[in-house]
């Protein structure tokens, strides 16, 4: 890849980056903790949020990594919670790869389907191609009401709805990492700096077995401004992946959906 273009692809991961740690702060302080003890901390992937509307789906998000080089890679189903998720990956495995998902809103309630559909219908085709779309925020006034509401049937639905299109997290690629290689230490040092882990399904999901373990951080509330008031919400929250060799001797690069179930349970109200 030139290095022109290259240049440009890290500026956009890193203004994505500087979007996230607005309202991840948390982040932001991990990720500085990890660099104080001598590590260069290397991004796994980032995951977006989406819904499989006409006018968006994991295709609105994905053109703008596809005309950057990166193709898709795998896809993943999760019944319970109506997700469906695609990742994406780039010939330089230097980039992170790129895990997007949407609520499948035919599987919903006519409540969240309107909803959604409602504020989809206030966002102009010429914004979605916007290359700056998957770190846009929202595009339509919320109510912390109709955010509860849909927070009661899918934690999902009104996250999106509550934040728009941003990075959900970043992650970090225990691999690169020289002194937290074992996920158990890596998470009791998270937990020792006072940081929540995402206990759903144990603090660690997956298994060496599986080819990748990861963990991750419990979304700090932060507050929002709905049209209604400011409330504190779940933001976003940070994850750490260790993957381990296949057969062949290369790293795993795909993802374990029973584990991505639990991991997304990261931004659930504590």
């Amino acid at each position: 890849m030139p290095n022109d273009v290259t240049d440009k692809l890290q500026n956009y991961m890193n203004t994505m980056w500087n979007d996230y740690i607005q309202i991840n702060p948390q982040a932001h302080k991990i990720h500085s903790l990890f660099v104080q003890a001598g590590e260069n901390v290397i991004n796994d992937h980032i995951a977006l949020r989406t819904f499989n509307h006409p006018k968006l789906g994991i295709k609105s998000l994905a053109q703008h990594f596809i005309k950057y080089g990166y193709k898709e890679c795998g896809e993943y189903y999760f019944t319970e919670k109506k997700l469906y998720a695609k990742h994406y990956e780039h010939e330089d495995k230097s980039l992170p790869k790129i895990f997007i998902s949407e609520l499948e809103l035919e599987k919903v309630s006519p409540f969240i389907r309107e909803t959604i559909s409602g504020v989809v219908e206030q966002i102009k085709p010429e914004v979605i191609a916007h290359e700056n779309f998957v770190f846009s925020g929202k595009h339509w006034v919320t109510s912390h009401t109709t955010y509860l509401k849909l927070a009661a049937e899918s934690e999902y639905a009104s996250w999106v709805y509550a934040y728009g299109f941003r990075p959900n997290h970043f992650t970090v690629s225990i691999n690169a990492l020289k002194n937290f290689r074992d996920i158990t230490r890596l998470n009791d040092f998270i937990k020792l700096n006072n940081f929540k882990l995402n206990a759903a399904g144990g603090e660690i999901k997956g298994t060496p077995a599986e080819l990748l373990e990861q963990s991750s951080t419990m979304a700090a509330e932060i507050q929002v401004q709905f049209g209604d008031g400011v409330y504190p919400i779940p933001g976003c929250y940070y994850e750490f992946a260790k993957r381990y060799p296949m057969t062949n001797g290369q790293l795993y690069q795909g993802f374990i959906a029973k584990s991505a179930d639990k991991i997304f349970e990261s931004t659930n109200k504590a």
